[in-house]
């Protein structure tokens, strides 16, 4: 059966004026007294470290982890966020704010790390520790650098996928059967069987070959020049582990992708940010960013 697909079509659909029914009231997930900088009827924003905010969300009342922390390459983010911390620094904060995110999911939730491969490695061993069911390594097929002397070229991103046991929601999902951009044929012939494939397409692998970089303006912020996500990457996990209602929590949230897909998608969000919150809150008062167009079919 085919639900909710429709609205990922529309680019450029706007954030003003979504309503849920019943109106959601995020004090019910906090603990603590802790004003927010932001907030919608869909979701909530808050200001600050992650290690400080997120022990006042309340245990087992998420759905859904999404996590894309600095890569701890050296990057500028702003005065506030430090992305030059010695290894070992960088791994304790890690799985600091690992075992917090974990302690807010419910049984059944899902956990997503968006990360460098050297780094998932070690996050994704620790989520083993921590009890979860290992899902998937899905790699993000990107481009973003330059070959690197005596190693492989770097072309993947890794995207780990855990869940808390047995996952509540599993949603299967297609994506088109491939064409040359020049031509317009089929890629691949499908060993001959191409007439019994699914209409629909083809069952999403963990290899993701269609997720576009971000450089038009037309799709992120000119106050943010850090590396932004796609929004067809956040649909796609959106849609694969949530239902419309569900709880997203994103504790790095950067440009506000995850925020703008979950308001777009009915799916209540808590957000954290150190640094560009005022991005954030431009980019879903304003609805003015452009989605990248999602052809995949959810069953």
């Amino acid at each position: 059966m085919r639900t909710e697909v429709q609205s990922i079509i529309d680019p450029r659909m706007s954030q003003r004026g979504l309503k849920f029914a019943p109106p959601w009231n995020y004090a019910n997930f906090i603990s603590g007294n802790i004003k927010p900088v932001f907030n919608t009827s869909a979701g909530v924003l808050f200001e600050g470290d992650c290690l400080k905010v997120l022990p006042l969300i309340k245990s087992e009342t998420i759905d859904l982890v999404f996590a894309d922390p600095p890569f701890n390459l050296g990057k500028e983010y702003g005065n506030k966020v430090n992305d030059k911390l010695t290894e070992k620094e960088y791994i304790v904060f890690g799985k600091k704010w690992i075992s917090e995110c974990s302690r807010t999911l419910k049984d059944g939730g899902s956990f997503f790390i968006y990360n460098l491969p050297k780094w998932n490695i070690i996050f994704g061993a620790y989520l083993l520790e921590l009890g979860f069911t290992f899902r998937h390594w899905i790699a993000i097929n990107i481009k973003a650098s330059l070959p690197i002397q005596g190693r492989l070229y770097p072309s993947h991103y890794s995207l780990l996928y855990f869940s808390k046991g047995k996952p509540n929601t599993f949603r299967k999902i297609r994506t088109p059967i491939e064409k040359c951009r020049h031509c317009g044929g089929e890629i691949k012939d499908y060993g001959g069987h191409r007439n019994a494939m699914n209409p629909l397409g083809v069952n999403l692998t963990d290899v993701w070959n269609d997720i576009p970089p971000v450089r038009h303006w037309k799709f992120k912020s000119k106050k943010r020049k850090a590396n932004q996500l796609s929004t067809k990457l956040l649909s796609r996990v959106v849609y694969m582990s949530t239902n419309r209602g569900d709880v997203v929590l994103d504790p790095f949230g950067g440009s506000g992708t995850t925020f703008d897909v979950c308001e777009n998608e009915r799916r209540h969000w808590i957000g954290i940010d150190l640094e560009s919150c005022d991005v954030i809150i431009e980019r879903l008062e304003s609805g003015n960013l452009h989605y990248h167009p999602n052809n995949d079919y959810v069953e």
